[in-house]
């Protein structure tokens, strides 16, 4: 769906040159033979999705930015206090030690998990934290990656294996916090031992290029995506286990089908920052978000465990998987987001 969204905007032809596209997704369970291999013939495409490095990304939506007459771009800039008013909101920013208030009709929020601007609206979140936290890094293998995209659940959490050019991969450990830690705080050499271990020595020789990140991980749900003048999209309005890779493609989601809403409104001469209309946005995309979390925190919650009847119930499950397809689109669905409502900007891309 992300790719169709950037289709949509024209910025994919600027970013596929340097991401990977992958056509298998392999699925294992601790040391159960059953890996279920997912292709592109089993949701009907042609790929099944890409990694991108968040630098290319970054640079092909601000190049667009750059090159858009409707749009003003102030950066750097902090925002130091939010007014709403009846008909419009005032932002005042702090930039260059000067201040200077912005109105519009609407604010979007998009200032991560911990928004201030979310909380100072009073939106209340649900949600907990998980027991686990994960470390990220980038690696170089021996042997090639062969662009498959690996999740390999463990007791202690899903490891992920994402391929990127030059034979690079971006792997995602989830562990407990304190052996998330001690991997990420410990030497080099243990950390590939322990990568290597996973990989049955399958990759050969490891080599760490980054540094290795340490963040813990939540689920949330906000109790509402909205207020008047206000509309929280992205980390500000959910956040899920990284477990499948959705929680950045969930926040395009949100962004593409606010925009959607808030470019029909202003056809029909409504006013942007009304209940009314960002009503539309909350109904379209507050559900679709609850039931990738729900998916997100099912996968953590059943594969991080070894209690013997659910590990039997999952590898038999998995064994499913293997033998019939109809599984495999569900959950290929599922992964790549093509199961709702699609924002015009995909639809428009056959």
């Amino acid at each position: 769906m992300t790719e169709r969204i950037f289709t949509g905007l024209g910025i994919w032809q600027h970013i596929l040159p340097h991401i990977t596209t992958f056509r298998q997704i392999s699925l294992a369970d601790a040391d159960c033979p059953a890996v279920v291999n997912l292709r592109p013939e089993d949701l009907g495409t042609q790929n099944l999705g890409y990694v991108g490095e968040h630098r290319v990304l970054v640079k092909a939506l601000l190049d667009h930015l750059e090159q858009s007459e409707s749009v003003t771009w102030i950066c750097p800039a902090t925002v130091v206090g939010v007014e709403y008013g009846t008909h419009a909101v005032g932002v005042t920013i702090a930039r260059h030690g000067e201040q200077q208030q912005i109105w519009a009709k609407l604010l979007v929020a998009a200032d991560g998990a911990r928004s201030p601007l979310r909380q100072q609206a009073g939106i209340k979140t649900h949600g907990w934290q998980y027991w686990q936290s994960c470390v990220t890094a980038v690696i170089r293998s021996e042997v090639a990656h062969g662009n498959i995209a690996r999740e390999h659940f463990w007791a202690s959490g899903p490891f992920a294996t994402l391929p990127l050019p030059g034979n690079r991969c971006q792997i995602v450990l989830t562990a407990p916090h304190d052996e998330a830690r001690q991997w990420a705080m410990g030497t080099e050499a243990d950390f590939l031992a322990e990568l290597n271990r996973r990989y049955h020595g399958q990759l050969g020789k490891l080599e760490l290029l980054s540094d290795r990140l340490l963040f813990p991980v939540q689920l949330m749900q906000s109790d509402r995506y909205i207020s008047p003048r206000l509309a929280l999209v992205g980390d500000a309005a959910h956040c899920c286990h990284p477990v499948g890779g959705q929680g950045l493609n969930l926040g395009i989601r949100d962004v593409a089908a606010l925009a959607q809403v808030l470019q029909s409104a202003d056809r029909q001469g409504e006013d942007l920052g009304s209940l009314s209309v960002l009503q539309r946005y909350e109904r379209w995309r507050k559900l679709e978000n609850l039931i990738i979390l729900g998916f997100t925190d099912f996968l953590d919650r059943s594969f991080s465990s070894s209690w013997p009847p659910l590990v039997g119930v999952r590898r038999l499950g998995l064994r499913f998987m293997r033998a019939l397809r109809p599984l495999k689109f569900v959950a290929l669905r599922l992964m790549t987001g093509t199961g709702g409502r699609k924002p015009d900007l995909a639809s428009q891309i056959k």
